[in-house]
C-alpha cells in the first residue's frame, strides 16, 4: 500500500535537469563571437587555431592605402560544430575596418549597434507567440585585440571597452604577443589591467 502512495505520489521534476539537459543537446546550442582589431594583429588566425576550422581561406589583408579609406563593416560567418554528440551553431561576428582608418573616432558604433539589434531582435522574437523556433543572435562574447606596440590602452581601445563591457563577455588580447620578450608581455598586461581598472571597465 505504501509503496502505491509513493508512486501516486511521485510527480517527476526530479529528473527535470536531466530533462532539460537532453532536450538542450538535442536541440543544440547557439555561440556567437564577436571578434574587433585592426587588420593584420592575427585574429583570423587564432579563431581557426580554436575551433580546428579554416573559417577565413580568402581573406585578403588591405594595403596601406587602402586601410586608411576603410569604414568598419559587419561580416557574419556561421557554421555548425559536433563534438561528442553536442551540436555548436558557431557564429563567428568580424569587424573588418575597425581602426584602420585615419579617423577612428567612431570605430565602436557598428559594433555597438550590432549587438544593440540582436538584443532587440531576440526580445521581440521572445514576446511573439511561436517561440520555440527562436534563433539566439545575440553576441555571447567578444574577443578585443589590443596591439603589442603600445604600452597601454589607446583611447580608441577605452572608448570601445566603455560601451561594450556592460552589453557582452569581453575578453581583452594582446595580440602577436610572440613578438615581446618575457617582460615586455608582463609590463604591457599590468598597464592595460591598470587602464582597465582605472576606467571601471568589468572584464
Amino acid at each position: 500500500m505504501s509503496g502505491d502512495k509513493s508512486d501516486r505520489d511521485y510527480i517527476g521534476f526530479a529528473t527535470l535537469p536531466d530533462q532539460v539537459h537532453r532536450k538542450s543537446v538535442k536541440k543544440g546550442f547557439d555561440f556567437t563571437l564577436m571578434v574587433v582589431g585592426e587588420s593584420g594583429l592575427g585574429k583570423s588566425t587564432l579563431i581557426n587555431s580554436l575551433f580546428l576550422e579554416d573559417l577565413y581561406k580568402s581573406r585578403i589583408i588591405p594595403e596601406v592605402d587602402a586601410k586608411i579609406q576603410r569604414t568598419t563593416t559587419i561580416e557574419k560567418k556561421t557554421m555548425e560544430i559536433e563534438e561528442k554528440g553536442v551540436k555548436l551553431r558557431l557564429t563567428i561576428i568580424d569587424t573588418p575596418g575597425f581602426g584602420d582608418a585615419v579617423n577612428c573616432e567612431d570605430s565602436w558604433k557598428v559594433c555597438t549597434n550590432y549587438i544593440d539589434e540582436q538584443f532587440k531582435q531576440y526580445f521581440t522574437d521572445e514576446s511573439g507567440l511561436n517561440r520555440r523556433n527562436i534563433q539566439d543572435n545575440r553576441v555571447h562574447c567578444c574577443l578585443y585585440f589590443v596591439p603589442p606596440w603600445g604600452h597601454s590602452l589607446r583611447q580608441m581601445d577605452l572608448e570601445l571597452m566603455k560601451r561594450l563591457h556592460r552589453k557582452v563577455n569581453l575578453v581583452v588580447v594582446i595580440a602577436k604577443a610572440d613578438t615581446l620578450t618575457a617582460t615586455e608581455i608582463v609590463k604591457l598586461k599590468q598597464n592595460i589591467l591598470n587602464d582597465i581598472r582605472e576606467n571601471a571597465i568589468q572584464v
